[in-house]
C-alpha cells in the first residue's frame, strides 16, 4: 500500500468511525468489511485457535461500536487504534484461558483424596447417582447434552465442541453453567 493509499484509507476510516460514533450501522458495516480480515489475522496469530479468534474479533468490533467516539485521530491512525484494541483483547483472552487452566489444575490436585473404602464408596455412589440423575433433569437440554457428553461420554471439551459443531468457549460456558446448576440442585456448597 502506498503512502497516498494509506492516507486515503485513514481519511475514510476516520470518517466511518465518526459516523459509527453517531450510531450509523451502515458505516459500521463498511468499517467492518474494510478491516475485519486484518483484525482477524492479527488475533489468530496471537490465539492460534480459529474459534477463539472469531469470538475475540466479534468482541473487538463490539468494542468499536461502543467506543468509536473515543477515537482521536491526533493519537494515531484508525487502523493502529483498531489493531491495538484487537491485540489487547487477544492478549487478555490468552491470560484468561491460562488462568482458567491454572485453576482447573489446582482444583484437580486439591480434589485427589487417595485410597478409599470400596464398600462405603459404592453405597454413597449409588445414592449419589440417583440424586445426580434427578438433578440432570433440571438442566436445559443444551446444558444436559454437553455435561453428559463430557462427564459420562468421556469426551474432552474440544471433542464435545466438535461433536456439537459449536465453538469451544461456548461448550465451556454451557458445561460451567450446567455444573453450577447441578451443584445447587445437589446442595453442594459453592465457592466464593
Amino acid at each position: 500500500m502506498t503512502g497516498v493509499d494509506r492516507a486515503t484509507e485513514n481519511v475514510a476510516l476516520t470518517a466511518l468511525l465518526a459516523r459509527i460514533a453517531a450510531g450509523d450501522t451502515e458505516a459500521f458495516t463498511d468499517f467492518y468489511e474494510r478491516t475485519s480480515a486484518r483484525v482477524y489475522g492479527m488475533v489468530l496469530r496471537v490465539l492460534r485457535d480459529p474459534g477463539y479468534s472469531e469470538e475475540t474479533t466479534q468482541e473487538v468490533y463490539l468494542q468499536v461500536w461502543k467506543s468509536a467516539a473515543g477515537f482521536d485521530p491526533r493519537q494515531g491512525s484508525p487502523l493502529s487504534w483498531l489493531i491495538t484494541l484487537a491485540h489487547r483483547r487477544a492478549v487478555d483472552r490468552v491470560r484468561s484461558e491460562q488462568s482458567g487452566t491454572d485453576r482447573e489444575s489446582t482444583y484437580g490436585a486439591a480434589s485427589y483424596y487417595g485410597p478409599f473404602d470400596a464398600v462405603s464408596e459404592e453405597v454413597a455412589r449409588r445414592g449419589d447417582k440417583n440424586d445426580v440423575i434427578d438433578c440432570l433433569g433440571t438442566l436445559t437440554e443444551i446444558q444436559q447434552e454437553t455435561v453428559v457428553l463430557a462427564y459420562y461420554g468421556g469426551l474432552t471439551y474440544r471433542e464435545v465442541a466438535e461433536r456439537l459443531s459449536v465453538a469451544l468457549p461456548t461448550v465451556k460456558s454451557r458445561i460451567r453453567d450446567g455444573l453450577i446448576r447441578l451443584k445447587q440442585c445437589l446442595g453442594v456448597q459453592l465457592d466464593g
